[in-house]
Formats: C-alpha cells, sequence, structure tokens
C-alpha cells in the first residue's frame, strides 16, 4: 500500500505524534485515508466535526498553494472552530500541513501533528513533508 507507506516513513522520520493523509474524493471533503500514528496519539480518521471546507489552514492552502508550518497551533489563529479543532484533534499543538496539487488542483494533503506541547519544526522535518507530498502526487498521476 504505497499511500500508507508514506504517512508510516514521515511520522517515523520526524517522530511526530501523527502523519495523516487526506484524498479529495466524490462527496466528502478530504477525510483522512492513511494515517500514521505514535502510541500517544488516538486516531482522527473518524473524526467529523470539524469542517475543513472553512478551516483557516486548508483556506491558506488553496490562497498561497505553499505548505502551513505552525509550532505552535494555539496562537496560529483565534478562529473558534480552528480552536475547537485542537481539541477533537487530541490536543493539536504544532503541525505541518503540505498541500499536493496534480494539475493545479488540490488533490490530497498531508499532516503532521505535534500533540501536547508546541514543537519547533526543523528545516529538514519541513523538507521531508515536501518530499512526502511530492510523492504522493506521483502516485496520484501514476
Amino acid at each position: 500500500m504505497p499511500f500508507q507507506a508514506v504517512v508510516d516513513e514521515l511520522l517515523a522520520a520526524t517522530r511526530a505524534s501523527r502523519c495523516t493523509l487526506r484524498l479529495d474524493v466524490p462527496d466528502d471533503f478530504f477525510p483522512v485515508a492513511h494515517e500514521a500514528l505514535a502510541p500517544e496519539a488516538a486516531s482522527i480518521r473518524d473524526e467529523r466535526t470539524t469542517d475543513l471546507r472553512t478551516a483557516p489552514v486548508v483556506r491558506q492552502l488553496l490562497e498561497t498553494g505553499r505548505q502551513v508550518v505552525q509550532d505552535d497551533c494555539a496562537s496560529a489563529s483565534d478562529d473558534p472552530a480552528f480552536q475547537r479543532m485542537l481539541g477533537a484533534y487530541g490536543g493539536l499543538a504544532a503541525q505541518i500541513v503540505t498541500p499536493v496539487f496534480v494539475d493545479g488542483r488540490l488533490e490530497a494533503i498531508v499532516s503532521l501533528h505535534q500533540l501536547g506541547a508546541p514543537r519547533r519544526w526543523s528545516e529538514e522535518e519541513r523538507a521531508l513533508a515536501a518530499g512526502a507530498g511530492e510523492r504522493v502526487a506521483a502516485l496520484l498521476r501514476a
């Protein structure tokens, strides 16, 4: 399962709490299709209280086309829905969110989550996440 290998390898390389791959599918807006979890992390595969269509991070991905890096999620946005999401995602404290565009369309989202406490993401970790996005794009094109 190539997509699962991408999230498994990214989680192992970064020692984050969770890595997810969301795929754009008809009649659903980027559900979690693949997920890798550290022992302390709970799955968010079935979490449906967060509406990603209005989420500040997804809006930023669509507007800029670039990776979003948040070392301290609690201070990243005062949007009430975003703040609720942090709790719904198990105490999300830091994240790297990488968009995957294919032919100019957002087709997937690769996310790294750190739970519990903020985390300063290194340039190497940002590059690893970007590389995972490139691998997903190649798989989607294949």
